[in-house]
């Protein structure tokens, strides 16, 4: 490994230049990464819109059984995120064989907890309903969705790892048509059961299965015709079972910890009074919208940097990541003035309640203000786990979790309102922003190589 950079190369902060060298590569990986990022939303959209048409009933059930499908899946995330990073690494080192073998048993690991979620969840699918908050009304819809949507979890979650094992091999492209080409065909087949055919709500999650398990096919087809083109096993390998798994452990955590943040908010706002529960969820899916941009250019951050160490090229990966964390900064404060510049006029497209409206103002202060941390802490976070740095992220995110909790529950015992809770979560990424900042100051992270050690 070489030796450390010096201190003036490290991490510093430039204006950033008009064109780089590192710039053709991060936009080849983040732009189909954004799209493919929106398109998966669209899902839930798609049969929102058709199931909306049945009545009041199903479209809450649907909303109920759409909760609680995206939880599960947001927790088996590091399917993805795993193997892009060990499949980066062994492309870096120069050996495709061994980098498709990699990601074949992260598609194995995906199934084998696929079939396992529809064995453990199946008896408990009232439970989950009830969990989540359904109502008598609502809760045989929910219950309906859900049973049938478990069947499209094995391909829900080989589709997660066969899209880590396409970004581990430079590819975005093919995620995003994927993604496109299956919201298409779920979009087809919930008009065709749904009002065509009258299944009810049944027939639109039988939609969302056919196109999920259709999506995780392709996945298979391109990374078995991988196989044969570099001779590569398509059995599980325990060896390569086991280091999924150890590398899913330490983001599973960091997933939780993650997640964690998201339900205290929630469950904050939702005991200040009606306005601030009908206006958190507003702000925060702003927030989550601009999320998705600054997690494309993370993403490929998780692809750049697993490469470049694979190859052992520590300054290549220096270099990469100040590039992508002054795309990061100027993301922020581009979103940061659109946000500014909207929020005149947002709140009245989706409330005529000035209360609501007054408390949407302020909230909007807090997200665009923190756009720049964001996409700071958004690269910073890619970049790491590209490093298969996942025991520090998950420590790192328990820690700015552990600032959250108390920050949230004060923000609640002294009545300081919704300003207040987004002042918690701008702790929460001030906290990301300095963990995460000072690893990737250091040198611990640059562990060069085809496989982490």
């Amino acid at each position: 490994m070489p030796g450390p950079p010096s201190r003036r190369t490290r991490f510093p902060l430039r204006r950033p230049r008009l064109r780089h060298p590192h710039d053709r590569e991060i936009l080849r990986l983040a732009v189909p990464a954004f799209g493919a990022l929106v398109a998966e939303p669209l899902f839930l959209l798609a049969d929102s819109a058709v199931v909306g048409r049945l009545g009041t009933a199903q479209l809450g059930g649907l909303g109920v059984a759409g909760q609680a499908l995206a939880t599960l899946v947001y927790v088996f995330v590091f399917l993805a995120y795993g193997t892009t990073a060990a499949v980066a690494r062994q492309i870096g080192a120069g050996d495709p064989r061994a980098a498709i073998r990699q990601g074949i048993d992260g598609m194995w690991l995906a199934l084998v907890l696929g079939v396992a979620v529809i064995a453990l969840g199946w008896p408990l699918v009232p439970w989950i309903v009830e969990a989540f908050g359904a109502n008598p009304a609502v809760a045989p819809y929910a219950e309906t969705y859900l049973r049938i949507s478990l069947f499209g979890i094995p391909g829900m979650l080989v589709i997660l790892a066969g899209t880590g094992v396409l970004r581990g091999l430079q590819d975005a492209r093919t995620p995003l048509w994927v993604s496109v080409g299956s919201f298409g065909l779920n979009l087809v087949l919930n008009v065709l059961f749904v009002l065509v055919l009258e299944w009810g709500i049944a027939g639109s999650a039988w939609g969302t299965v056919i196109a999920q398990t259709g999506g995780a096919a392709v996945y298979v087809a391109a990374v078995l015709r991988g196989a044969r083109r570099h001779g590569a096993a398509v059995r599980p390998s325990g060896a390569g079972l086991r280091a999924s798994v150890r590398s899913g452990a330490h983001l599973l955590v960091r997933t939780l910890a993650l997640r964690l943040v998201l339900i205290v908010g929630t469950a904050v706002a939702a005991r200040m009074g009606t306005d601030e529960t009908a206006a958190y969820p507003v702000s925060f899916q702003v927030w989550t919208l601009l999320a998705f941009a600054h997690d494309a250019i993370a993403i490929a951050g998780q692809s750049i940097t697993g490469r470049y160490l694979g190859a052992g090229d520590v300054p290549g990966a220096r270099a990469a990541t100040r590039r992508m964390v002054e795309w990061g900064v100027v993301g922020g404060v581009v979103f940061a003035v659109a946000v500014l510049a909207v929020r005149p006029w947002l709140p009245a497209l989706f409330t005529s309640d000035q209360g609501v409206r007054a408390l949407l103002l302020t909230a909007l202060v807090f997200v665009a203000a923190l756009q720049p941390v964001a996409g700071v802490v958004f690269v910073l976070d890619g970049v790491l786990i590209g490093a298969g740095d996942m025991r520090y992220l998950a420590v790192a995110t328990a820690i700015a979790t552990a600032v959250f909790l108390p920050a949230a529950l004060l923000v609640y015992w002294l009545g300081a309102g919704l300003a207040g809770l987004w002042a918690a979560i701008g702790l929460w990424m001030a906290t990301r922003l300095v963990t995460l900042g000072l690893r990737a100051r250091g040198d611990a992270w640059l562990v060069t190589g085809a496989v982490r050690s």
